[in-house]
């Protein structure tokens, strides 16, 4: 496995290098949404630490990535009007991992609409303020 490589875009997002739609944030934790996203609200959950993935995060960095991903989940479910929630987390090349930062997918699913194919399509970023937006009112209340 090859080391943690911190010039990685989500690290850079981390350090305020590039922009993204933040969501929330704990002190271990930071949730955007993805600019390429399979359905509305697709969010990102990441943690601070520098973890390349599943395998080289420190037990309770993972957890505190999971308990932001279920906060993030219950909040996508009332703001898309999901019928269900996906999760998913990759780790190495061979399983699909694209970004070298451990991160879990949390997409909200309607019955009957399928997932857009994964980096295909980057989203209008007047649509992605508005389902921040909606995610942030979700996530407040």
């Amino acid at each position: 496995m090859t080391g943690y490589d911190d010039q990685n875009i989500f690290a850079r997002i981390l350090r305020g290098e590039v922009p993204s739609f933040k969501v929330y944030e704990t002190d271990r934790t930071f949730a955007f949404l993805d600019i390429m996203p399979r359905s509305p609200g697709h969010t990102l959950v990441i943690p601070k630490a520098p973890a390349r993935g599943i395998l080289d995060i420190a037990e309770e960095d993972l957890a505190a990535v999971a308990r932001t991903a279920k906060r993030i989940a219950i909040a996508a479910m009332k703001a898309f009007s999901a019928d269900g929630i996906i999760i998913q987390q990759f780790s190495e090349p061979a399983s699909g991992q694209v970004v070298f930062h451990l991160h879990m997918h949390v997409m909200p699913v309607k019955a009957g609409v399928a997932l857009l194919p994964a980096q295909t399509r980057k989203e209008d970023m007047d649509v992605l303020a508005d389902h921040a937006r909606r995610m942030i009112a979700a996530l407040a209340g």
